[in-house]
């Protein structure tokens, strides 16, 4: 079965159109100043004018789409509650846990099953608002939105282990994604240094360093030691960059390898939350 998934996640629009392992089409494009910033869509409008004649472009035929929201619409959080927890329950936890305002911000999640003790929830809060821009701008283009979730979720089915940092560089205002246990924990955004030369590992290194504090820190756990980070990025890094990434995080670093079953021509690094969606029946 063919899909479609649209990353709208940042000031561009990227669309897949396919199913794991076949073909696929896919194609990237910018949108007009001022219509989003930093993945919020001001103007639904412009993106929808912009959208249409992408997915014409690339022949892309499907009519219902995935999409990948950037992570700055929303917050979430991984909570442990007690088995005997009622929905009401849950709904409290998460209201003391995000601490949002209940007028601008709604709120959805998903019981994840048993852990020693009780159970463990994803909890999502969103601003209404935004997210009903990025809805409004697919709708606009002819689309049916069936499923809108943050990119952190998407992204965190393409890695290769349970517990890692994924660091997305494929665009100016690069991503930090911590994953322990197959579920995102930790997002976090920086501005990528460009161009990535040897004296750009420091740049990386300082925020992956800060994020393991905080995660160490509000987990009251041990990060493990041979956790990978994998870094994306749409030029070639070299080894040196990676090695000394490495020596300044204490944590082994690799180029994120292309997710399983996605053609070799297809340049996974940018089309990330695209890619993740379509994983959606594989790991959801």
């Amino acid at each position: 079965m063919r899909r479609l998934a649209i990353d709208l996640s940042a000031n561009s629009i990227r669309v897949v159109e396919g199913a794991m392992g076949g073909p696929m089409r896919c194609g990237a494009t910018a949108v007009p100043d001022g219509a989003m910033e930093a993945g919020r869509i001001h103007d639904p409008a412009a993106v929808a004018r912009e959208l249409r004649p992408l997915l014409a472009r690339n022949e892309i035929t499907q009519t219902r789409a995935m999409v990948a929201a950037a992570d700055t619409l929303g917050t979430f959080r991984i909570l442990n509650v007690p088995t005997a927890a009622t929905p009401k329950d849950i709904d409290a936890t998460i209201a003391r846990e995000l601490q949002f305002d209940p007028q601008r911000t709604a709120t959805r999640w998903l019981d994840l099953g048993q852990i020693s003790g009780g159970r463990k929830v994803y909890a999502v809060a969103w601003d209404r608002a935004l997210l009903k821009n990025v809805v409004e701008a697919v709708r606009q283009a002819s689309l049916e939105p069936v499923v809108v979730e943050l990119k952190s979720a998407s992204v965190t089915r393409l890695v290769p282990t349970a517990t890692c940092i994924v660091v997305d560089l494929s665009r100016q205002l690069a991503e930090l994604i911590l994953v322990d246990g197959h579920l995102p924990h930790v997002w976090h955004s920086f501005v990528a240094p460009e161009p990535l030369t040897d004296d750009a590992a420091a740049a990386v290194a300082r925020p992956i360093r800060s994020m393991l504090r905080f995660y160490r820190r509000s987990s009251d756990g041990e990060w493990g030691r041979l956790a990978p980070v994998f870094v994306a990025a749409e030029q070639d890094l070299k080894q040196k960059v990676l090695t000394g990434i490495a020596d300044m995080v204490g944590q082994p670093v690799r180029v994120l390898p292309p997710p399983p079953r996605v053609p070799p021509e297809i340049r996974h690094t940018t089309y990330l939350g695209c890619l993740g969606l379509l994983m959606r029946r594989r790991v959801g």
